[in-house]
């Protein structure tokens, strides 16, 4: 009988990164990409009302959108490091109290979390609500992140480690100056996909009345009662921005896969 090689599938729930070694004009990212911006531009032009008005309406949302994207993966950042360092800890308490939050975290969707801290915990500490969304969506995506951070430091080579020991470094001072500095490089293409998975969900937010992108066109679509044209709109924009930025992260991964030659 033959034998099987296993082979390693990848699924992102990230938007379509474009493969560097595809050139084509007519790539599925570029059609997709410069697609969704001629439909965004031969809408208004062809029907003013209620297209253009739509697009007057929303800046100020997308703007919403990326402050409580931007803001919560910058804490969901700082979080998945330390959950990540505490994922490798050789102290038992600080590995099992790591590694029940991430998997407490990873097994409730966003949108529980999103209610419970606005709505329960609001009981006790009552927040804004850009504040409850920014920590939900901080605390939910830094259990993710805790892990890509965990992966990264366990891909680092132990002799890196013990090369800093025999330096004299204590193991803090390894970490800090030698392990992490490598590590982010490792995990900058992993983090970015998380990303833009982000600003996705971050449309969860506009159910604590956030007025980002999804929650403008929501405000437009109730008082003109023009849902399809409404939401056509704001799928075309989220589209647009998520495929831009799964072209940068593209960009980044080869430039630090060239660098590293």
């Amino acid at each position: 009988m033959a034998e099987i090689k296993s082979s390693r599938i990848e699924v992102s729930d990230g938007a379509l990164i474009p493969d560097k070694g595809e050139h084509s004009l007519f790539s599925a990212w570029r059609l997709a990409f410069f697609g969704a911006i001629g439909v965004l531009i031969l809408l208004p032009v062809l029907s003013p009302d209620p297209y253009l008005d739509i697009i007057k309406f929303i800046p100020d949302g997308i703007l919403k959108t990326f402050e409580v994207t931007v803001l919560s993966i910058i804490f969901a950042m700082i979080i998945g490091l330390f959950t990540g360092l505490g994922r490798i800890s050789r102290i038992t308490f600080i590995n099992r109290l790591a590694t029940i939050y991430v998997e407490v975290v990873r097994g409730i969707p966003l949108l529980v979390q999103l209610f419970y801290i606005y709505y329960a915990l609001g009981k006790m500490v009552q927040l804004p609500r850009l504040t409850s969304a920014v920590v939900a969506m901080s605390f939910c995506y830094g259990a993710y992140l805790g892990e890509i951070f965990r992966a990264g430091l366990q891909a680092i080579p132990k002799g890196q480690m013990e090369a800093a020991l025999a330096l004299g470094l204590s193991r803090s001072q390894a970490i800090r100056k030698i392990i992490l500095p490598q590590t982010f490089k490792v995990i900058m293409p992993p983090v970015g996909n998380e990303f833009i998975a982000l600003l996705k969900d971050s449309s969860l937010v506009s159910i604590l009345a956030v007025s980002d992108l999804l929650r403008r066109g929501r405000e437009f679509a109730s008082t003109s009662f023009r849902y399809f044209e409404t939401y056509t709109v704001i799928a075309l924009i989220y589209l647009v921005i998520t495929l831009f930025l799964s072209k940068l992260v593209a960009l980044m991964e080869e430039r630090m896969q060239h660098h590293e030659r």
